[in-house]
């Protein structure tokens, strides 16, 4: 039963949002890595990549919401219908709200903690039973650095990432006697359109400022990141769990 419409030899990830930021060059890794996919909202040509990286590919669409239960869930159990089995799941969630702590609104703390702890709470309670049946699987939640440090310009931002870390290495504990991992990784300074435009570094002016907080002195890569993110999801580093890493080049 586990191994059905599997192709041999393969592990099953989830990839929960794949039609941009990091979803995209992740799942393309992991197919690399020798995975079959449930991936949510693929962008177009993805999945066709992902079979000729020799992927067997299941899909779920509309899923980008993951505060909602059912959506986790639809996710989870498109996977299982289909694999039987998910081995690794990973999703990132979540948007940024700046400005003083004295000048926020009670509706961005909602839309924050809706984004930044609601969500990873239903991925992880969708997707850790399944794993936990199987007595062994991998989750990582992608959230960010800022939630590794002080952070006035976005202070219930900072203060809500670090909840999700502590969420995630809290569900940790719980998951580690069913051979189950639970870890957090946190990015920051990405050369990533999103991340260029909401810190206004689409000039060189701009751009040469955001480099100069960064103590390796440039932005990060997705590719760099989904590398890194596939070395807590591919099965091959079995004995670290309740951990955060910040993919930053120092600055957290």
């Amino acid at each position: 039963m586990d191994d059905m419409n599997t192709t041999e030899g393969r592990r099953v990830a989830l990839v929960a949002n794949t039609s941009l930021y990091i979803g995209p060059p992740l799942a393309r890794e992991l197919a690399k890595r020798g995975h079959d996919l449930v991936i949510g909202d693929p962008e177009p040509g993805l999945v066709e990549e992902l079979e000729s990286l020799g992927a067997t590919v299941a899909t779920a669409q509309g899923v980008w919401d993951l505060a909602e239960p059912e959506i986790a869930e639809r996710l989870v159990k498109t996977g299982l219908e289909r694999f039987g089995r998910i081995d690794a799941a990973t999703a990132f969630t979540g948007e940024i709200v700046k400005g003083p702590f004295l000048q926020s609104t009670t509706a961005d703390l909602h839309k924050l903690e809706r984004g930044l702890i609601d969500a990873p709470y239903q991925f992880m309670k969708a997707v850790l039973p399944p794993m936990i049946e199987r007595g062994q699987g991998q989750v990582l939640i992608i959230t960010s650095s800022a939630g590794n440090r002080v952070l006035p310009a976005a202070p219930l931002y900072s203060a809500l990432r670090a909840g999700a870390t502590h969420l995630v290495r809290n569900v940790a504990q719980d998951a580690a006697p069913h051979g189950v991992q639970v870890n957090a990784l946190g990015t920051n300074f990405m050369d990533f359109p999103g991340f260029i435009a909401a810190n206004k570094a689409d000039t060189p002016e701009g751009l040469a400022k955001t480099v100069a907080r960064v103590p390796m002195g440039r932005l990060g890569t997705i590719d760099e990141c989904a590398a890194l993110c596939c070395a807590y999801l591919d099965g091959t580093c079995g004995f670290i769990t309740g951990q955060f890493v910040a993919h930053d080049g120092g600055w957290s």
